[in-house]
Formats: structure tokens, C-alpha cells, sequence
């Protein structure tokens, strides 16, 4: 039995209009509407997509009583704001990361998702990326045993970025990160500590009052004996484009390529009864494609041919972060159809952006413990 389209309004249509072509392919969503401040680039984007309703202006779009649920796309500052917005128009939202970028914002937008009863997602590319689908899927058939330990890194070079991005503190774009160290053992961040090292230009500190260029930060996880090791960087380090993270278990563990091209690694414990070489505990690995999880009409933009800017500096590691966005959309739109819980929700998203703006209040304190607020209990 066929079921309601979701009817769908973006906001943001730079990195926003590589989703604009998923949603028209799937068979669960109507594209109705597109918003950007610029009318030029609005037109532009709306006569390539063939998107007839189009909006320069924010507040008429959430007013628009045809649109369902509103995919944030907009610059950082904006995120938090929006959401709320749309939240309390009655729309049901997915935002790009970070839900946000100070912890009461995060407050803010838990209460008014639970008040409101409508879906929020913050569309976390990492946790859908075919990388992290693998090591789930290791984790869930038993093959990695006890998890030990978890680290993720992220670095990027974000010279010539956006006028909000200089100075950035590095912790307070630390989801991709994050997410997979918690994702995969589907707990919540409990504490954290966190290291700044380096210093960044004179000109970039002033910004934020940020003086790190590398904030390294180590958290608990409620619920469990495990602890992670997150690092990030954003100017003034020498490093190739890397979102990664690392999985130490007691059987194997999988540890991510060090440069483009390579492959991933996975190390299997020599025992007793399975003795294995030294030399061939660590074997390379291909990662597969995970589109086969997807509606047929989605399933190709897993790969980097068929997203629209497939040169953009986020896509080296695969089409669509690693062919995450076609995963999700799908995930988000049965989220707003009642199919299944989103995944992450809005106190798993607060929890996940939490880590980062607590990790660089740790660092400007010196290394202090700061704890996570519950925004469960929100």
C-alpha cells in the first residue's frame, strides 16, 4: 500500500543541492521548494532542478503550509536558529552538522523537537558512510569481539573557506569525529577532557579567541568502560583532507587508511587455537558499496559520478561523504513517516555536538573535566 509523500523544502544550495536529486529519485519524497538569499543563484538552482517554488526568504518558506519537513544547509551560525524555527512552524527537520554551537542552543532545540512531536535529524554523513556501515556490520556479526578503545580524527585544511570559518575552534566542528565512536556502541558521550596544542596566525585567534591548532580530546561513555580519543584540526597543520576513526576490539580492529587511495586495515589477534604471523595479523581491505540497502531509484548516488559537485574537498572520500547522503535521506524520510526512529535523534544530536563545544571549554581551561549535560532529561 502506497504511502503520503514527504514533501520536502531546502534551505542552502551549495553543498544543500547535491540532495536536491535524491529526494526527486526517491519514491517516498515530493521536492517542492528551494530558499536562498540570492535570487540569481536561486533561479539558477531552480531552473536546472525544474523546482518551480522558490523562496529568498526563510520565514515565508516555513510558512508554506505544502512543505512538510525543511533540510538545513545554511552557513553554522545559522543552524541552531533555523531549526528552531521550523520546529516551532511545525515542520519536521534535518539539519547538517552542527546541530549547534553553544550548549544552550542545544537546550533550546531538544525542548522544542519534544514539544513540537516532530522528527529532528542532524544529518551526520560519518554514520552512514559505506566505512563506518562496514565496521558495524563487523561489530554486529561478532567479529571484532569486546570493543577496547575507539579514536576518531578529522583533519581539514579550512584556509579560503567561508568568512565564519577563520578561527574556527577545531572542537567545535568535531562531529564526523564523534559520532562514529558513539554510534557504533549506540551510548552517549558522559565526560571529557580535552588538550589544545599549537597556535594558529594572530589574525585567525581574534576571531574566536581560539588560539589552538589542534585540540585533542579523550570521553567517557555513559553506561560503559570504554573511552575515546577524538583529534581535530583546522588551520595552520599540514595534513591531507581525513575524516576517519579507528576501532580496537578483542578479536580484530580496523583502522583507517592514513592517505587517499589506500585501503583500510584490519588486524586480527593471533590466539593459541588461530595463530596467525606477525606479518599477517594486519590485512588490508576493500571496503563494498552499502547501496544495496537502499530504494532501486537512490541506490546510484552512493557513488561519486552521480552527485552534481562530485570535485568538492568533502568528496574525496567517496561520493557523498563516503556515499552517506542517499542513506541519509532514506533514513530521515521514514523517520518523518513514522517507519523508524531517526537516527540521530535530537538528544543523541545535542549529546554529539556537545562532546566538541565541552572538549574546547576543557582546552581553554587547561584540560579541566567538564561533564555532558543529559538532554534526555530535557
Amino acid at each position: 500500500m502506497s504511502q503520503k509523500k514527504v514533501r520536502i523544502g531546502i534551505i542552502g544550495l551549495g553543498f544543500g543541492a547535491e540532495f536536491i536529486p535524491i529526494y526527486q529519485a526517491h519514491p517516498d519524497a515530493e521536492m517542492v521548494a528551494i530558499c536562498r538569499r540570492n535570487q540569481k543563484e536561486l533561479d539558477k538552482c531552480g531552473n536546472h532542478y525544474g523546482i518551480a517554488k522558490r523562496y529568498t526568504d526563510f520565514m515565508d518558506m516555513i510558512k508554506d503550509p505544502e512543505i512538510d519537513a525543511i533540510h538545513i544547509n545554511s552557513p553554522i551560525p545559522e543552524h541552531a536558529s533555523q531549526s528552531l524555527l521550523a520546529l516551532n512552524a511545525g515542520k519536521h527537520v534535518a539539519c547538517t552538522v552542527p546541530m549547534a554551537t553553544t550548549i544552550n542552543e542545544l537546550m533550546e532545540l531538544v525542548q522544542a523537537q519534544k514539544k513540537s512531536k516532530k522528527v529532528y535529524m542532524m544529518m551526520e554523513t560519518v554514520v552512514y558512510s559505506r566505512e563506518y556501515l562496514f565496521v558495524e556490520e563487523m561489530y554486529q556479526k561478532g567479529e571484532l569481539g569486546r570493543i577496547q578503545f575507539l579514536r576518531g580524527s578529522h583533519q581539514q585544511d579550512m584556509d579560503g573557506w567561508p568568512d565564519y570559518w577563520p578561527g574556527l575552534p577545531p572542537m567545535h566542528y568535531a562531529t564526523h569525529c564523534v559520532s562514529p565512536c558513539l554510534a557504533i556502541l549506540k551510548k552517549l558521550a558522559n565526560t571529557v577532557v580535552c588538550h589544545g596544542s599549537g597556535r594558529i596566525r594572530e589574525e585567525l585567534i581574534s576571531k574566536y579567541n581560539s588560539p589552538f591548532a589542534v585540540e585533542s580530546a579523550t570521553f567517557t561513555i555513559k553506561d560503559s568502560d570504554i573511552v575515546a580519543e577524538v583529534t581535530r584540526s583546522l588551520f595552520d597543520t599540514a595534513r591531507q583532507y581525513r575524516e576517519s576513526f579507528d576501532v580496537m576490539g578483542s578479536a580484530k580492529s580496523f583502522e583507517w587508511q592514513q592517505v587517499e587511495h589506500e585501503r583500510p586495515i584490519v588486524h586480527t589477534k593471533s590466539t593459541s587455537s588461530n595463530f596467525i604471523a606477525e606479518k599477517d595479523i594486519p590485512q588490508q581491505v576493500t571496503i563494498p558499496d552499502y547501496a544495496h540497502r537502499l530504494p532501486e531509484p537512490i541506490r546510484k548516488f552512493t557513488m561519486p559520478s552521480t552527485i552534481q559537485d562530485s570535485e568538492h574537498l568533502s568528496f574525496l572520500q567517496g561520493g557523498g561523504h563516503g556515499g552517506s547522503h542517499p542513506h541519509l535521506v532514506h533514513h530521515f524520510l521514514q523517520a518523518v513517516l513514522g517507519n523508524e526512529a531517526a537516527f540521530p535523534d535530537a538528544p543523541t544530536s545535542a549529546n554529539w555536538t556537545a562532546v566538541g563545544i565541552c572538549a574546547h571549554q576543557s582546552a581553554m581551561e587547561g584540560g579541566t573535566k567538564v561533564k555532558i549535560p543529559d538532554f534526555e532529561l530535557m
